[in-house]
């Protein structure tokens, strides 16, 4: 199946509601006028109506829905064509390819009937009850493409990425759709078209091929081993690397850790985000211990997540990941800057959210949050009381004057009553450093530079109290400013000298978003993955192993209502 759209923009204003109607599978009765042998259709078409009867008089909020769909055709079945039927059967089968799970689109229970429908032909009763089924699989096929299986704000109170849908009267969009295209169509629609998403698929093409081919060795633990080392493991080694294309000739039985060998150590450390020093302790070795199901599971829970945030996203927007201590500037499309960043610690977790950087903010000054002052700065306050003069410290009273830090209450501070505002004056040792990114937000979590460079040689990241620090910042002012007359390097330059606080707002807010990936593959297919820094892959794989429960979804604000799907 191809996955590029290929529908007219107009086709795209039908298509969204439908979807969210479950209207989609209604049309493709209409594609195949080709019919098998089997009861008139007057006899299926009633054995439909009643079954939908029934199951609306259960009180089934989808099955009304589904009911609704039939009742625009008069309730005539759709699925009369077995070239209709055998192309969903193969998007089934095909969906594991996407990291979906080909039950919660009733596999087992379609291939049955269709077994029973060879032996009864003439059952209109299993004719009406595979049409049904079949219209509700496609419906979670399209829904699970487009939305995802599992709702993210079920699992972060703070999601705010939105998916909205475009259109007015589904029933309207539902006769379009009836007029026109094919199953293949809709499902190149619906599947997300996205550079990454497509090596995601690929890589996890190539891990299950791994599975196939038996999987990988499990290497023996042991001391450190070095390059330049003699150890009867080497040759385990190999094979391990090999599996995975860190190593492309296993064949040395040598028990030599040679150079070549120790290139391709490297490499596998880099793609785990892990120092990649060539030698093997217990970070790497467990790395390459780790199963390959638990490598195909961090493959597909990452595409979930793709299919949460990369649709219709501007060809401009900064991108942070939070798993990968990593930030980039996407231009039309293309990463056009990238950088090490640091993160939130675990207890002060950096959230996943969406915005746009408004303003840049030079030489700024940083009001010291209440959480951070109690627990980190008062701390070091009664064991140094020089700490606040040295790091250029002032403390404010209610009215705006400044307060001697002798005559304040340390030890009913450290209790959290601290009736002032401590704030730290631009400068290099500001812990904002000398540039701020500003997206206002309910989180107080924003991009800036920071005095600890040496935080970026870290291979794990995660310093900070929640906000992202970049480590080449003024690169990224730069570019963010490159439409404005006067901000160059050398005009950032001179407001960073002259030393006052600067606020420079962008012509053109960007959108930022805020993520949280563990697997991803370059554009050179190198697939790469990264330690569950805030636990989230296991929560959302049990979602994923779930059964499916469609959320309700909200068409554009011109159509008001909310449906369920399938």
């Amino acid at each position: 199946m191809s996955h590029k759209p290929i529908m007219p923009g107009r086709w795209r204003l039908w298509l969204l509601p439908v979807l969210a109607v479950v209207a989609v599978p209604a049309s493709f009765a209409l594609l195949q006028p080709a019919t098998e042998p089997g009861p008139p259709a007057g006899m299926v078409q009633q054995d439909i109506r009643l079954r939908l009867q029934a199951l609306a008089a259960s009180g089934q909020d989808a099955s009304r829905l589904v009911a609704d769909i039939y009742a625009q055709r008069e309730f005539r079945p759709a699925w009369s064509s077995s070239a209709n039927r055998q192309a969903l059967l193969q998007a089934i089968e095909q969906s594991e390819a996407h990291g979906f799970d080909p039950e919660d689109f009733h596999l087992t229970a379609i291939r049955s009937l269709l077994e029973q429908l060879d032996r009864e032909r003439g059952n209109s009763g299993l004719h009406a009850e595979l049409d049904l089924l079949l219209t509700r699989a496609l419906a979670r096929l399209a829904y699970q493409h487009y939305f995802g299986k599992v709702d993210p704000g079920s699992l972060d109170s703070a999601w705010n990425f939105e998916r909205p849908l475009v259109g007015s009267d589904p029933a309207a969009a539902l006769g379009a759709v009836l007029e026109q295209e094919r199953l293949e169509a809709l499902l190149d629609e619906v599947t997300l078209d996205f550079p990454t998403q497509d090596r995601l698929v690929a890589a996890l093409a190539r891990y299950r091929e791994i599975v196939r081919q038996g999987g990988w060795p499990q290497v023996p633990s042991g001391p450190l081993l070095k390059p330049g080392a003699l150890d009867p493991r080497v040759p385990t080694l190999r094979r391990r690397l090999a599996a995975t294309g860190d190593l492309g000739d296993p064949s040395g039985r040598s028990s030599r850790y040679d150079d070549g060998l120790a290139a391709a150590v490297r490499r596998f450390q880099r793609r785990h985000g892990l120092d990649d020093d060539g030698v093997i302790g217990p970070a790497t070795l467990a790395a390459m211990n780790a199963p390959v199901a638990d490598r195909i599971d961090q493959l597909r829970v990452n595409l979930e997540r793709g299919r949460w945030v990369l649709r219709d996203l501007p060809r401009d927007f900064v991108v942070v990941n939070i798993a990968g201590f990593d930030a980039r500037l996407v231009r039309d499309g293309q990463t056009a800057w990238r950088t090490r960043a640091i993160v939130g610690r675990d207890y002060r977790q950096t959230p996943v959210f969406r915005d746009a950087i408004r303003y840049l903010e030079f030489n700024p000054t940083w009001t010291v949050p209440t959480t951070i002052l109690v627990n980190d700065i008062v701390p070091k306050v009664r064991q140094d009381p020089g700490y606040l003069a040295r790091n250029d410290f002032v403390i404010y009273g209610r009215d705006r004057r400044q307060v001697n830090p002798a005559t304040v209450d340390w030890v009913a501070a450290a209790a959290g009553r601290f009736p002032y505002t401590l704030v730290q004056a631009p400068g290099p040792r500001n812990s904002l450093g000398r540039v701020k990114f500003m997206f206002p937000n309910s989180h107080a979590v924003y991009l800036h530079d920071t005095p600890a460079r040496e935080l970026f040689d870290r291979s794990e990241r995660s310093f900070s109290s929640g906000c992202i620090r970049v480590e080449h910042p003024f690169e990224l002012a730069e570019l963010l400013l490159v439409d404005q007359p006067g901000w160059n390097r050398a005009g950032i330059d001179r407001v960073l000298q002259q030393g006052e606080t600067t606020v420079v707002n962008l012509a053109r807010p960007i959108p930022v978003l805020i993520t949280y990936g563990t697997a991803w593959v370059e554009p050179d297919g190198e697939v790469h993955f990264r330690k569950d820094l805030y636990g989230r892959d296991a929560r959302l794989l049990e979602a994923l192993h779930r059964e499916f429960r469609p959320q309700p979804v909200a068409a554009s604000p011109t159509h008001s209502g909310r449906t369920t799907c399938c």
